[in-house]
């Protein structure tokens, strides 16, 4: 493919330059951003402690809210403008967005979410250091430590004077772990914030100090529907029964392995399968229930899967082959797929190559290693995916952790102050270019 030809020539391009740049100096106003992120450190990791002891899994509306007030309040306080967009409409709480304004520089957006995936009735709901800097936290590591860096990394920048005439959009998402539907209302006000930005920051959980993300595959949802005719299982493969639902859901899966799969950075994943004399699923919970018997011919089968794509145009050749496929049925059976658009590919730009470029001279002139592009096909879906086709983006500029999701959750408070300067830096740079 042409395109992932042209990103791996011009990653090699980036090794290369970045290792030949010359450093800048860290010059004096810079220096005084450094130093109020030193002395704001230790509020910092309690802000992220009191934040992650709120529980705002993304069905507790309230809890979500309440870490929005939280943040709302410290934004203001820095002279932002907060505002909170409710969402009940799609059955989700909100979005926090706090922004200055001004015309000088490039225009920032720096993305973040207030949900977790810990729901009131998760196990896992308390902050608990593990030693003397790893902590245990709900939402710490993805993405409340993020959310953290944003608000501190500001801080420093107004502590300083440093933002007065500069437009700087802080949107936290208050439904990223299970989108709210349809997009087009849960994501409006991030769409309409990219639309009028130059450069876009995703705070999603770091890799390392030495990775970002330029490119990450977007995420798509496929059902299939087979319908067969019911008989005795005697009269299977004849003229007037045919092949029965089962069989032609087999035909199709595998068929989906053997011609869909092959192109870089595209995935397929069936989840959920049932077939049967009677089928019951439930979508909207993930369940079914399935009747049927060996002497029977089977009269329905469903199968619910998952998509990832690095471009629009591959995810419509990946669709594309799959009704093919479907549209080729057994004798006797018919079959629909379905397909659910959720988060959009960002691909690798130009532009966002030329980001990470910038990020790695930041690290650099900080004493960290140089930054290079993280492999699209380790992370998952994020929110900075929906403006990708208005600004240039670069994701991965959180927390750093482990086990994030899992009730073995993470955060590495070490890295807090470290992560903190290299944005506040960057953002810096951008908004005086």
């Amino acid at each position: 493919m042409k395109f992932l030809l042209k990103f791996n020539i011009r990653i090699l391009f980036v090794l290369f330059s970045i290792a030949t740049l010359p450093a800048q100096n860290i010059n004096t106003v810079e220096k005084k951003i450094l130093k109020s992120i030193e002395q704001n450190n230790i509020e910092a990791i309690q802000f992220l402690k009191d934040v992650v002891n709120i529980n705002s899994g993304t069905m507790n509306h309230q809890g979500v809210k309440k870490v929005g007030d939280v943040f709302g309040k410290a934004f203001e306080d820095i002279g932002f403008q907060s505002n909170w967009y409710e969402m009940s409409d799609v059955n989700r709480s909100g979005h926090l967005f706090a922004e200055t304004s001004g015309d000088r520089g490039k225009r920032v957006l720096l993305i973040g979410h207030l949900d977790t995936v810990f729901e009131e009735n998760s196990e896992f709901q308390e902050f608990k250091m593990i030693n003397d800097s790893i902590a245990h936290a709900p939402g710490g590591n993805d993405m409340k430590g993020g959310n953290v860096i944003i608000l501190f990394a500001l801080r420093a920048l107004a502590e300083n004077n440093l933002l007065d005439n500069a437009q700087i959009i802080a949107a936290f998402t208050g439904d990223e772990e299970a989108t709210g539907k349809p997009l087009t209302k849960s994501r409006y006000h991030l769409i309409e914030a990219g639309k009028r930005s130059d450069v876009a920051l995703g705070f999603e959980n770091s890799t390392g100090f030495d990775n970002a993300t330029i490119a990450r595959r977007g995420s798509s949802d496929w059902r299939v529907d087979v319908t067969g005719v019911r008989a005795h299982s005697s009269e299977i493969f004849s003229d007037d029964i045919g092949a029965g639902a089962i069989f032609e859901m087999s035909r199709i899966l595998n068929n989906f392995y053997t011609e869909v799969k092959g192109e870089d950075f595209l995935t397929f994943n069936p989840g959920i399968l049932l077939g049967g004399t009677l089928v019951d699923y439930n979508q909207q919970q993930s369940e079914g229930n399935v009747f049927g018997k060996s002497n029977v011919v089977s009269q329905s089968a469903v199968v619910y899967g998952g998509l990832r794509f690095i471009s629009e145009d591959q995810k419509e050749r990946a669709r594309e082959k799959m009704r093919g496929i479907v549209r080729n049925s057994l004798p006797q059976t018919t079959a629909k797929v379905t397909f659910i658009d959720s988060y959009p590919a960002m691909g690798p730009t130009e532009g966002n190559l030329d980001l990470l470029d910038k990020f790695s001279q930041v690290s650099n002139d900080l004493g960290y290693p140089d930054v290079v592009a993280y492999d699209p096909l380790k992370r998952g879906a994020a929110d900075v995916s929906f403006v990708a086709q208005y600004v240039d983006c670069m994701d991965g500029l959180g927390a750093m952790g482990n086990a994030a999701h899992t009730p073995e959750e993470t955060v590495n408070l070490n890295t807090i102050e470290d992560l903190t300067k290299r944005a506040a830096i960057l953002i810096y740079r951008l908004i005086n270019e």
